[in-house]
């Protein structure tokens, strides 16, 4: 762990002065704050973006947490909401109006698709989704009135990145907004402000609090981006991260780089032991020395992190599914970055191996979690007997 980021694990927005001397940063659990007179009441009011007065809006715990989210992305500030849906939704609404045209990668996070192409379409947003992984193809999908380019880096699945650099100075040279979700990268492997991106969001329940005990999301960017969500979407829509889910993300940062570590190391322990694997179709891995991105992904990321997709030679969902019902360490669950390993089936999502979907029924996506990496080598290795009976 470099000097800075145990600056801002350890130091960062802490005051144990003013916290009695407490060790860890309190929760501030209350929904509003009382003045002991009308002038700083009124005083209050005015500086509402910055001083507590309503926990809606700004809250002591929570204000430590966003200091330290900000400088862990490098970026000049940042919000906390209720989940990575929410801070999607601020983050895009705040980008655009009526008439106006979003550029997105394709096959994003479900719920952003939806915001994007469903939602906002009935306000007279148009969308386009397009092939980031071209950026001179990608930004060709650019219109007059495009306004936002959304993108994901890696996504979450097949785990393809954007060249940040280069749609980041198209963009600014068009005045057009630039959102990146990095939840993939957890702020540690990669900060896309550093390649010109204006904001940064967060599935905060992922690794940043790291226990799977909270939902949450994270606006990184500018002052004066921050502050139009807060006194616009932020505010209006009401989804904040209440103190005590704060607390409990503050409380996941302090171990966050160690987790990490291991989750990547694990992840990149199992992609060796499966690409010799005659049971094995394709892995999908950042680092992949044979992936057509590997040279991007370098440029851009320092390390690999936690997730692995792998299709498998299997002869039809029910083979897929008595696999994945086999494996004893990885749980069957949805998002990342808690302890537990887990493994997301493609073929929840088909009936019948004819049907035609996002991903093929044959592959797995998994997260590494904490456990020993040989302890879920041998889980896998186990379970891949059933494609040789």
């Amino acid at each position: 762990m470099d000097q800075d980021f145990s600056e801002l694990l350890f130091l960062l927005g802490e005051n144990h002065s003013e916290w009695k001397n407490a060790v860890a940063p309190p929760i501030y659990q209350t929904s509003n704050f009382c003045f002991p007179d009308v002038a700083s009441f009124r005083n209050a009011f005015q500086h509402e973006s910055t001083a507590p007065l309503y926990t809606r809006g700004v809250n002591p715990t929570v204000s430590v947490l966003r200091e330290k989210l900000a400088a862990l992305e490098k970026s000049e500030d940042a919000l906390v909401l209720s989940s990575g849906a929410a801070a999607i939704s601020a983050a895009v609404i705040n980008s655009v109006k009526a008439g106006d045209h979003i550029l997105c990668v394709s096959h994003p996070y479900s719920w952003a698709h939806y915001l994007i192409s469903g939602l906002l379409n009935r306000f007279g947003v148009e969308c386009t989704f397009a092939d980031g992984t071209n950026s001179e193809s990608f930004l060709s999908h650019v219109r007059e009135n495009t306004t936002l380019i959304y993108l994901e880096s890696p996504n979450s699945i097949l785990f393809d990145v954007q060249d940040l650099e280069v749609i980041a100075q198209f963009a600014k040279s068009k005045n057009i907004r630039t959102i990146c979700d990095n939840s993939f990268s957890a702020g540690i492997i990669q900060q896309p402000i550093s390649f010109g991106i204006d904001i940064v969001i967060h599935s905060a329940t992922k690794y940043f609090n790291g226990h799977s005990d909270v939902v949450a999301g994270v606006i990184c960017s500018r002052k004066e981006i921050i502050q139009s969500i807060l006194k616009s979407e932020f505010m209006t829509l009401g989804a904040i991260a209440s103190p005590i889910e704060s607390w409990l993300i503050l409380r996941g940062l302090r171990t966050l780089h160690l987790r990490f570590e291991k989750s990547s190391g694990n992840a990149k322990f199992i992609a060796d032991q499966l690409k010799s694997r005659k049971e094995v179709e394709r892995i999908y891995f950042t680092h992949s020395e044979n992936s057509e991105q590997i040279d991007l992904v370098r440029k851009q990321m320092s390390g690999n992190g936690g997730l692995l997709s792998v299709c498998f030679k299997a002869k039809s969902i029910k083979e897929m599914e008595d696999f994945c019902n086999r494996l004893k360490y990885f749980r069957m669950a949805v998002s990342w970055g808690g302890y537990e390993s887990l493994q997301l089936p493609i073929c929840t999502f088909y009936q019948t191996e004819a049907e035609q979907h996002q991903h093929p029924w044959n592959m797995v996506r998994f997260y590494f979690g904490l456990e020993e990496s040989q302890l879920l080598w041998s889980d896998i290795e186990q379970a891949l007997d059933v494609f040789n009976s």
